[in-house]
C-alpha cells in the first residue's frame, strides 16, 4: 500500500470516528480517560499562580525570621518526653529552630496542596526533602514512610480492586442490583447506597470505588434524561452527589474502608497501648452511623434540596432500563474467574471481621488476598493488570512524613495548648464543649484540606493530646474525631473522588455546597448525638452532658 493510500485510509477512519454520533448509553464513553478535564475558573487560576510564590515567602518567613511570642511559652507537660527534654534544654526560649522549621514546612505544604500550584505528589516529594535538609527528621524516618503499613494496605487494596475490575464482578453486581431493585429514579438512587456499602466492605480505596461506579451511574443518569452541562437536572445532581457522599460514608463504616481509617485506628491503638484497633469494634460503633447518614442524605437530596420532578422519575430515553439489561447480558454467565474473585474477597472480609479472634492485622490479611490473587495458575490477575496510582501513593507518603515531623516536634499539641490558653479552655471546661470543638474542627477542616490522610495526621494527635492534657479517656475524643475523617465531599478539591465526579459536569459548585454543607452540619449534630448515646453505651464516652 502506498503512503498516499495509507494517509487516505487514516483520514477516512478519523472522519468516520468523528462523525459517529455520541451514544449516551455506551459505558465506554464514561471511562476516566475520556472525561473532559474541567477548566479552572478565574479564581482557581489565580490561586494556582499565587500559590507557589506565597508558599516560598511563608516558608522563608517562618524558617528564618519568625519569632512568635505566644509560642515561646507554653505548658510542656502535654508534650512527649523527648520533645519536653528539648524544650527544657533551651530554657525560656521554648520554641526551637526545629519547631519553626516544622511550622515553615507545614504552612508551605498546606498552601501548595490547597492552591494546586504544582502537582500534589511533587509537593510531597519537596516536603520529604525539606524535612531531611532542615533536620526535622532523619532521612531514614522520612524515606521509610513509603513503607508505612497503611501504604502497603493501599497498594494491596488496588491489587484486589483490579481483580474486581478485570473479572467484571463489580460491574456485574452493580448492574444486576440496579435492574433488580431500581423500580424508579428514587429507588435507583437508594440502590446505589447498598452498592456502595457492599463495595466499601471490600475496597479500601474510595477512588477505586468511584472509578468502578462512575460509568454505571452515568448511563443511569442518561436514561433518566440527565446528560450534564446544559442538560443537567435534579436526577443527575442527586445521582452523582449522593454517590460521592455514599462512597465516603460507606468507607466510614469499616476500619478497612480507607487507609486514613487504618491510620487513625493505629494512632488510637498506640495511645492506648494496644497492638491494633479491632475491626469489629470499629464496625459496631461506625456502621450504624454511616447507614443513618446515607439514608438522611437520600431523603434530604431527593425531597428537599434537589426534589425530583414527576418526569425525572421515569426513563426519558428509548430503551430505558432495557439498555442496562443489554449491558448485563453482554457479560454472559458467571465465569470461573469471577467465582474465584468472589471467594477471595469473602475470605478476606471474613478474616477482617474476625480479627479479634485470630489476631491477624488488616494489612497481613490484605497481603494474603493479594498473594493468592497473583499466584500463577491459581490467581486471577497478573502484575501488569494492576492499576496502581503511584502519584497518589507518593502524595500519601508525603502526608505520612509530615505526620512524622509533627509527632517529632509535637507541633499540634503546642498549638492546641496555646489556643486553649488563649480562649480560656482548662480542666474545668465542660467535656461537651471540648468534644464539640474537636469534632467541629475535624469536619470544617475538609473545606481546606484535600487529603483524608493529612487530616488524620493533624487532628488525631491533637485529640489524643487534649484527652491526655485534661485527663479524659483517649477514646472519648479520638474515636469520635476518627469517625469524621471520611467527610470530604463539600468541594471538588476535597478528595480524589470529589475531583473525579465533578468532571461529569452534572452539578455546579453551588449545588455541591448546598448539599455538602447541609450534610456536614447534620453530621456534626449526629456525632454529638452519638457521643451521648451509642458511644456512651459502648463505653467510649461517659456521655456529653454531666450528670
Amino acid at each position: 500500500m502506498s503512503e498516499v493510500t495509507k494517509n487516505a485510509t487514516s483520514t477516512e477512519n478519523l472522519v468516520t470516528e468523528e462523525n459517529t454520533p455520541f451514544d449516551p448509553l455506551d459505558m465506554n464513553n464514561y471511562r476516566i480517560e475520556k472525561l473532559p478535564k474541567m477548566v479552572k475558573s478565574g479564581f482557581e487560576k489565580w490561586m494556582a499562580l499565587a500559590g507557589g510564590p506565597l508558599a516560598i515567602l511563608l516558608f522563608i518567613y517562618f524558617y528564618w525570621f519568625a519569632k512568635i511570642p505566644f509560642l515561646e511559652h507554653f505548658d510542656v507537660s502535654i508534650l512527649g518526653k523527648e520533645a519536653a527534654k528539648r524544650f527544657g534544654e533551651v530554657g525560656a526560649s521554648g520554641f526551637t529552630r526545629i519547631n519553626y522549621a516544622m511550622l515553615a514546612i507545614f504552612v508551605g505544604a498546606i498552601v501548595l496542596w490547597i492552591t494546586e500550584a504544582i502537582p500534589n505528589y511533587l509537593t510531597s516529594l519537596i516536603l520529604i526533602l525539606g524535612m531531611v535538609l532542615t533536620g526535622v527528621t532523619t532521612d531514614k524516618v522520612a524515606y521509610a514512610q513509603l513503607g508505612h503499613p497503611v501504604m502497603w494496605l493501599n497498594i494491596l487494596s488496588f491489587v484486589l480492586a483490579s481483580m474486581l475490575v478485570k473479572t467484571r464482578v463489580a460491574k456485574r453486581f452493580a448492574l444486576w442490583f440496579v435492574i433488580r431493585f431500581g423500580k424508579n429514579a428514587t429507588m435507583i438512587i437508594f440502590s446505589f447506597m447498598v452498592i456502595n456499602i457492599v463495595l466499601s466492605a471490600f475496597i479500601s480505596a474510595t477512588t477505586a470505588k468511584a472509578t468502578i461506579l462512575l460509568p454505571i451511574f452515568m448511563v443511569v443518569a442518561a436514561i433518566y434524561g440527565a446528560r450534564g452541562g446544559d442538560n443537567r437536572n435534579n436526577l443527575g445532581r442527586n445521582l452523582v452527589l449522593q454517590n460521592l457522599f455514599q462512597i465516603n460514608m460507606g468507607a466510614t463504616g469499616f476500619l478497612t474502608g480507607s487507609g486514613a481509617n487504618l491510620l487513625a485506628g493505629a494512632m488510637i491503638a498506640g495511645a492506648m497501648g494496644w497492638s491494633s484497633f479491632s475491626y469489629q469494634d470499629w464496625f459496631v460503633a461506625a456502621f450504624p452511623l454511616c447507614l443513618i447518614l446515607m439514608i438522611i442524605g437520600w431523603i434530604i437530596g431527593t425531597k428537599l434540596i434537589f426534589p425530583l420532578k414527576k418526569e425525572e422519575n421515569q426513563p426519558q430515553i428509548d430503551g430505558g432500563m432495557d439498555r442496562l439489561r443489554t449491558e448485563l447480558a453482554k457479560l454472559g454467565k458467571m465465569t470461573f474467574e469471577e467465582f474465584k474473585a468472589i471467594a477471595i474477597f469473602v475470605i478476606v472480609l471474613g478474616l477482617w471481621a474476625t480479627d479479634k479472634q485470630h489476631g491477624i492485622n488488616q494489612t497481613a490479611v490484605a497481603f494474603l488476598g493479594a498473594v493468592v490473587a497473583l499466584l500463577p495458575g491459581i490467581g486471577i490477575v497478573k502484575w501488569n493488570d494492576i492499576d496502581i496510582p503511584w502519584h497518589l501513593l507518593l502524595f500519601s507518603a508525603g502526608a505520612y512524613t509530615l505526620g512524622a515531623g509533627l509527632e517529632a516536634t509535637d507541633l499540634p499539641a503546642t498549638l492546641v495548648d496555646v489556643l486553649f490558653n488563649a480562649i480560656g479552655i482548662n480542666a474545668n471546661t465542660p467535656f461537651i464543649l471540648i468534644y464539640s470543638m474537636l469534632t467541629g474542627a475535624m469536619l470544617f477542616s475538609e473545606l481546606l484540606f484535600e487529603s483524608k490522610t493529612m487530616r488524620a495526621l493533624i487532628f488525631m494527635p491533637i485529640s489524643i493530646g487534649v484527652a491526655n492534657k485534661f485527663g479524659f479517656s483517649v477514646l472519648s475524643l479520638a474515636f469520635p474525631v476518627a469517625l469524621l475523617i471520611e467527610h470530604v465531599y463539600v468541594l471538588p478539591f476535597n478528595s480524589k473522588p470529589a475531583a473525579l465526579l465533578y468532571t461529569t459536569n452534572h452539578y455546579s459548585w453551588s449545588d455541591t455546597l448546598k448539599f455538602g454543607l447541609t450534610m456536614m452540619m447534620i453530621s456534626w449534630f449526629m456525632i454529638m448525638l452519638w457521643g451521648e448515646t451509642v458511644l456512651k453505651w459502648l463505653g467510649y464516652t461517659n456521655g456529653l452532658i454531666a450528670p
